[in-house]
């Protein structure tokens, strides 16, 4: 299987070179050559009887081809996704899939793992490490550090804006140390991103460190995403005479290109649903067919406030920049903080279901869908655990979000990160200081 930049589809890589790379040099997006689609008789008759690890080995032996050998690859899917992605019920048709149940409690960490081991397999016998930078509105930070902490062959560099993440999202970043490095950016994650993606594209830093990303720009970081749609519709699969729709809370639409890739390789999902903040670039795109990227505006759902989201360019691959052909399958909502908390109340008033920040707006929207199509199977992506979020969810529920083990711990350890501005040579010569010394 080759993969061609989404600036020049006469750029070929193979599997490692565009999972190491991340960004082409001309600074577009790896995407699959071709996306082989599964028969409706696998879809109907084979994915209901597959647990999620078997249908990860399926979709990733068909996007990756020959590259690894089967025993290499269903070795490294057992070792890094090896927790769940159950749904909830909430209703008789609206379904919660819940993300959160991996090591950082968010829907990262089936991306960031899967990525870590994948990379681990092509570094294993490099004599050059290699450095990982990345940049987070909030949870992408956290999983990359579980997925990659202590990996002999990689150092990784965080990227995150100052004030911008919760305080548990923070902790989660920057309080690992040894190969995990993190960056507190006076700006927004726009700028973050704007500084990994200049670090890619600067002759000094790639000659000297051997660069790659762990933002979903990262095909190996969106690929593993697609495995918990085909997991979470294997039981809707045979219901032909009802719509299935998907409601994705939406940033950098990594998540969502996922959802658009399991479509094209078969998987009959209806409609999705792209569900945004108040940073409302592609449903504005979707409604008047005019992407106009946006500075970044800060809300309480703050994994979700990009002006600019990457993965729009993915998307337009995969309609063939034919505007009509997405809208078919896409449908745009977006959200302002105050409607954001009044879903985050009614769903736990209606149905006793506490919601993240990001989980409700997608769970709002697919009310507000269901309404008028009361009919419609909707699932709507539950994409981190609320007690993330607890200067949040607390004062708008009235009470306090259950805190689980593993985050309450968080509290006891000490943030170390380096402050930075936006000016990219400031950032430069930071980076390549740090990573000499370390």
């Amino acid at each position: 299987m080759k993969f061609y930049s989404t600036n020049n589809p006469n750029f070929q890589v193979d599997l490692r070179k565009a999972v190491l790379q991340s960004l082409a040099p001309d600074k577009g997006l790896y995407m699959p050559t071709h996306i082989d689609r599964f028969s409706s008789q696998w879809i109907e008759d084979t994915l209901p009887n597959l647990d999620l690890v078997e249908i990860a080995f399926e979709v990733s032996s068909k996007l990756f081809g020959p590259t690894i050998p089967a025993g290499e690859l269903r070795s490294l899917i057992e070792k890094s996704i090896n927790f769940e992605a159950p749904k909830e019920r909430l209703a008789e048709n609206l379904y919660s899939l819940e993300l959160w149940h991996g090591p950082s409690m968010a829907f990262k960490d089936f991306g960031a793992r899967f990525m870590a081991a994948l990379m681990g397999y092509f570094l294993q016998n490099d004599d050059q490490k290699t450095t990982i930078l990345v940049a987070t509105s909030g949870d992408t930070g956290g999983a990359v550090a579980a997925g990659f902490y202590g990996h002999p062959f990689i150092d990784v560099v965080i990227l995150y804006p100052s004030g911008k993440v919760s305080d548990i999202q923070e902790k989660q970043l920057t309080t690992l140390g040894q190969n995990i490095r993190a960056y507190e950016v006076a700006g927004s994650f726009d700028d973050c991103q704007d500084l990994v993606k200049k670090a890619f594209l600067d002759t000094d830093l790639c000659r000297k460190f051997q660069l790659s990303s762990a933002n979903s720009i990262n095909i190996a970081r969106l690929i593993p995403q697609s495995f918990y749609y085909f997991d979470s519709a294997k039981e809707f699969v045979r219901h032909k005479d009802r719509s299935l729709v998907y409601s994705v809370p939406s940033g950098n639409f990594g998540n969502l290109t996922a959802g658009l890739i399991a479509k094209k390789m078969g998987l009959p999902i209806d409609l999705f649903l792209a569900t945004t903040n108040a940073n409302d670039t592609v449903p504005h795109f979707l409604s008047t067919g005019s992407f106009v990227p946006k500075v970044s505006v800060q809300t309480i759902s703050n994994a979700m406030d990009v002006g600019n989201p990457s993965n729009f360019v993915r998307m337009m691959e995969l309609y063939g920049h034919d505007v009509h052909a997405m809208r078919s399958d896409l449908r745009g909502y977006a959200y302002t903080d105050t409607e954001n908390e009044e879903a985050i109340r009614r769903v736990f008033d209606v149905f006793g279901y506490v919601t993240d920040p990001h989980g409700a707006l997608a769970a709002w929207s697919l009310i507000q869908y269901q309404l008028e199509n009361p009919q419609a199977i909707g699932v709507f992506l539950e994409t981190a655990h609320p007690a993330k979020f607890l200067d949040v969810m607390n004062p708008i529920l009235g009470e306090d979000v259950v805190i689980p083990d593993r985050l309450a711990i968080l509290a006891q350890k000490v943030k170390q990160a380096t402050k930075i501005g936006t000016d990219f040579e400031n950032f430069k010569l930071q980076l390549m200081g740090d990573l000499k010394i370390h």
